[in-house]
């Protein structure tokens, strides 16, 4: 199964950018595992906010199969402890299926028609991060899932 995290925007900072290519290169041992940016709206300042969630929204789902799973990364989401997590991916593992994609929304996050069309969400915290640091976070916590599942050390537990 093809795994997407797909993002909304570049990130911009050189720190982030090294630590998520530091995880994504570790994570290559496990499954396969893509980061795909959608480029931010172009001329955003002249649109209201329905506006640019709409269209950040249609660039999400062009993204997206019939068949393949879409799951939110979204303050109301679902909350996990990294062990559990873990039998989450697992299961989504299980079902089978073509792709898993994973989505940060934009900074006003999704519009309708994502969650909608939305097989799941899931919360990284009840804290606030930045769109750019719940990358390196969210592909951290894959690699962990990863080793926790082939019960390899680097979770301490």
């Amino acid at each position: 199964m093809q795994v997407t995290l797909l993002c909304i925007g570049k990130t911009g900072k050189k720190f982030l950018e090294e630590g998520e290519q530091e995880y994504l290169k570790r994570l290559r041992h496990y499954i396969s595992f893509q980061l795909h940016i959608i480029p931010d709206i172009k001329q955003a300042k002249s649109l209201s906010e329905a506006q640019i969630k709409q269209k950040e929204g249609e660039l999400i789902l062009e993204k997206v199969g019939f068949s393949d799973s879409l799951i939110l990364l979204d303050e109301r989401g679902k909350e996990f402890s990294s062990m559990a997590f873990s039998q989450y991916l697992q299961e989504q593992f299980n079902r089978g299926g073509k792709h898993l994609y994973f989505v940060i929304g934009g900074p006003y996050g999704f519009s309708d028609a994502v969650y909608q069309r939305a097989n799941g969400k899931i919360s990284l915290s009840q804290m606030t991060f930045s769109h750019q640091m719940i990358r390196l976070l969210f592909i951290e916590q894959v690699y962990r899932a990863m080793t926790i599942l082939r019960n390899e050390p680097y979770h301490h537990q």
